[in-house]
């Protein structure tokens, strides 16, 4: 069967395991460069809620340096992690939620798996909003024309539109979002800084009475980003990787970039400007300042900033996320355009304004449960399967991963308990939730599930003919619900064929 009779074959059997955009892609499907990845990163870490995070931080008492800094070590931490579970798309091509049928089952996973859809929608509907504020405040200087919602409607259409087109549409728009936005960043930066010394303010001495700690801000850095920690292999599927790469650091050479500098550094960047903006005028946003400040070429840079800065985060970190979740919840009836369209529709019906008002205690709790589901899939995924994961049972209704009725309950109480503790304590919810879901989780499934006899163990698929791109081959979907391990010489020869 060639590629193209296979994708044929693919959108007539969807089943409810099955369509086409959460299958595998193999080595020949990844199209994003280094660069490219990198620039996404750019475009994801510039969020204008991260304003207030470097706000909220200064307002506490913390210097803005040492806001800065404590913001970029988090997010070399929480890049660290998310390069553990990068290599589920660079090794196997597979997508968040279709991978959670490995440690919940293959109805268990609905249930994580929406959890983080729903906060990517939430997510997309924050920021649609706060950039909406933003083109309502333009237009209506330059068109009289005052209706907040109605910018909310139009730019969400856009965001939705440009995301259903794929990533490579999605590359497209980084690699023109990223330069600008840092470039108008470090002007921002400068006509706050200019704003602040015309009040006699040094906002590098300048000290709050606040007595927020830096463990706090830490740890809200890192719920910040557990969303994007976990279901990051959305992303790195379609990264270019080089087959035969057996060891990590080769395998995932390029996303180490994107993961340790861009990120970092981004946020840190922005939520400094935020803490500036808060030190020069007591607004954490920067947007409603420069607006009361400037006119003219001034706005048009503000608008060209607010509409990249959030296009570019929604498509990658929210809209694809919360559209693969959606597939996965109903394959047969969902497709990922539908699931696109359904994230923006969702979003929109969580009320993200009010969201806003409640952003620390937001991040809070949804980074509980979403920090423990990153344990469990870097336990599984490294501790109990070493990488060696059955991908055809994935996609299967009687393979290895119906566990129980579909659901695997070592997984589900391990989230659970693990989820519970740290929403409980949610001010270290980050710092609970994950180490605890990892070890709950191994814990029990070594004692409730697992097999002891080493034979079986192979017939379950923790061997190496499960491993993928570091052994050169790829995952493909044959049709009939049955897969293929192909090299990339084998993957040329059948993409000939379709010619």
């Amino acid at each position: 069967m060639t590629i193209a009779s296979q994708t044929l074959s693919t959108e007539a059997e969807r089943s409810a395991l099955i369509e086409e955009s959460i299958l595998p892609t193999n080595l020949s499907q990844r199209p994003i460069s280094m660069l490219g990845y990198a620039w996404i990163w750019v475009g994801i870490a510039v969020i204008i809620a991260t304003y207030s995070l470097g706000a909220t931080g200064v307002e506490g008492g913390i210097s803005l340096a040492l806001v800065i800094f404590t913001i970029f070590l988090a997010n070399v931490g929480i890049g660290l992690f998310m390069l553990l579970t990068a290599d589920i798309g660079t090794e196997h091509g597979l997508p968040f939620a279709v991978y959670l049928r490995a440690p919940f089952g293959i109805h268990g996973t609905h249930l994580p798996a929406v959890s983080r859809g729903l906060v990517a929608s939430m997510w997309f509907g924050i920021q649609t909003y706060l950039g909406a504020l933003a083109l309502n405040g333009i237009g209506s200087h330059f068109l009289g024309f005052d209706n907040w919602f109605a910018w909310y409607v139009v730019f969400g259409v856009i965001q939705v539109v440009n995301t259903a087109y794929g990533i490579k549409a999605i590359e497209k728009l980084a690699a023109l979002a990223a330069p600008c936005i840092i470039a108008i960043s470090v002007w921002m930066y400068f006509t706050l800084e200019g704003i602040a010394q015309t009040k006699g303010l040094n906002i590098w001495n300048f000290h709050a009475t606040g007595q927020m700690s830096l463990l706090v801000l830490f740890i809200a850095n890192l719920g910040f980003w557990s969303t994007m920690a976990i279901d990051i292999p959305n992303l790195t599927r379609f990264v270019k990787t080089e087959a035969g790469s057996k060891t990590f650091l080769k395998r995932n050479k390029s996303i180490f970039a994107a993961q340790l500098l861009a990120l970092p550094v981004t946020q840190a960047m922005i939520a400094g400007i935020g803490g500036v903006s808060y030190i020069a005028t007591g607004n954490w946003n920067p947007i409603e300042v420069i607006q009361t400040e400037s006119q003219g070429f001034a706005l048009v840079m503000l608008l060209v900033l607010v509409v990249l800065a959030q296009w570019s985060t929604n498509t990658a970190a929210n809209l694809i996320p919360s559209a693969l979740t959606l597939v996965n919840l109903s394959p047969r009836y969902v497709n990922y355009k539908t699931g696109v369209a359904l994230a923006g529709i969702i979003g929109t019906l969580c009320f993200p304004w009010e969201i806003l008002d409640n952003l620390f205690v937001f991040l809070g709790y949804y980074g509980a449960f979403l920090s423990a589901i990153g344990g469990i899939m870097t336990a599984d995924y490294y501790l109990i399967r070493r990488r060696r994961v059955n991908v055809p049972d994935l996609y299967s209704m009687t393979g290895q991963f119906r566990y129980s009725g579909g659901i695997n309950w070592a997984g589900m109480i391990a989230w659970l308990v693990a989820g519970g503790i740290a929403a409980y304590y949610s001010d270290y919810a980050f710092l609970i939730g994950f180490p605890l879901g990892l070890v709950l989780y191994y814990v029990l499934m070594k004692t409730m599930v697992l097999p002891s006899n080493p034979q079986e163990e192979i017939e379950s698929g923790y061997c190496d003919r499960f491993l993928a791109t570091s052994v050169g081959k790829s995952w493909v979907y044959s049709g009939d619900g049955s897969f293929q391990r192909l090299s990339v010489s084998e993957l040329s020869s059948a993409e000939r064929e379709d010619l």
